[in-house]
């Protein structure tokens, strides 16, 4: 059974000091709900849009999912971190980006504006999508509180830098040729990991593709990204179309020949060199999913990051 999420036992007579797993605010990882943001290291929040797919819809229910999986993560110490997270990261539950699905034109600016009022108090962002298209705004706010250009990891099974001059397009499969363009992104410090389609121009963008994962290993991939990234600011992007569809059927575009849930986490978890500055999990789409296992593997990773954060944090107190 898992803690409240205050984590302090109830003193009322008879109540019991825990909240059942399967029951209860459906918060990620249990963090309360407020959009209160003084002291805050890291907001939760979600961003529900499927308008910008380019085969199946669903992802506008990916945040829900993610959070609704993450219950058994509140349960224990965080695999195999061992540590609580929380005890030193104050993480919220910001809820959800608010945006009118039926005014295109505006969805990216609430996007933006959602993510600045976070990044503009400080506070670091960790997004739930929503379809892949929600990181290109959600750049732009990054790079404008952290400095342009930024450094990206992007773990997907599509690169997405197709060619897009369209400046109203609302494409999950092109914003990032778009925030390379406008100076968002810099090629020469980003790293495509699990790539399996094809594109005649990548962007000057490192491609670990996932035939060159499977054959070199998880160790080879985490000593590339630290070569390319360095100490550049970084913003990590996972979509969920990264893991084969045998670990993640829930998606929208899935292709087979991807990485295991066991090879992703494994480089996530080992990036705790990189200067982490924003993370978002894309593309969970439920009504596409099985037993829950695509939203699943999602929580484990978005745990992972809270992780990474919290590494950085503990590693910016000591040099200060």
């Amino acid at each position: 059974m898992s803690q409240s999420a205050s984590h302090s036992p109830s003193h009322a007579a008879g109540t019991p000091s825990f909240i059942p797993t399967y029951a209860g605010v459906l918060s990620f990882m249990r963090r309360p709900y407020t959009r209160e943001l003084a002291g805050v290291d890291v907001a939760v929040s979600g961003v529900p849009l499927d308008l910008a797919t380019t085969f199946r819809p669903g992802a506008r229910f990916g945040p829900a999912a993610m959070r609704a999986a993450s219950v058994q993560l509140a349960e224990l110490k965080v695999f195999p971190w061992g540590i609580d997270p929380f005890a030193d990261l104050n993480v919220v539950d910001y809820g959800d980006c608010c945006f009118d699905a039926h005014d295109a034109r505006g969805i990216h600016e609430a996007i933006v504006a959602h993510a600045r009022t976070i990044v503009g108090a400080g506070v670091r962002m960790l997004t739930f999508g929503g379809d892949h298209y929600i990181t290109y705004p959600l750049l732009v706010a990054h790079a404008e509180r952290y400095g342009k250009p930024l450094a990206l990891i992007h773990f997907d099974a599509h690169c997405d830098t197709w060619p897009d001059d369209n400046p109203h397009s609302l494409n999950h499969g092109t914003m990032f040729y778009k925030a390379i363009r406008e100076g968002l992104v810099d090629p020469t410090k980003s790293v495509q990991i699990g790539i399996r389609t094809w594109n005649d121009d990548f962007l000057g963008v490192r491609v670990l593709d996932a035939p060159w994962v499977h054959r070199c290993g998880v160790q080879a991939v985490v000593d590339e990204v630290k070569t390319i990234v360095g100490d550049a600011p970084a913003y990590l992007t996972f979509d969920i179309d990264c893991l084969d569809p045998a670990f993640a059927p829930g998606t929208g575009t899935p292709v087979p020949g991807g990485l295991s849930s066991a090879q992703a986490l494994e480089i996530v978890r080992s990036l705790t060199a990189v200067d982490l500055i924003g993370a978002d999990v894309v593309e969970v789409s439920p009504p596409y999913d099985h037993s829950e296992v695509t939203a699943l593997a999602a929580a484990h990773v978005a745990a992972d990051i809270l992780c990474l954060m919290r590494a950085r944090k503990l590693a910016r107190a000591e040099r200060a």
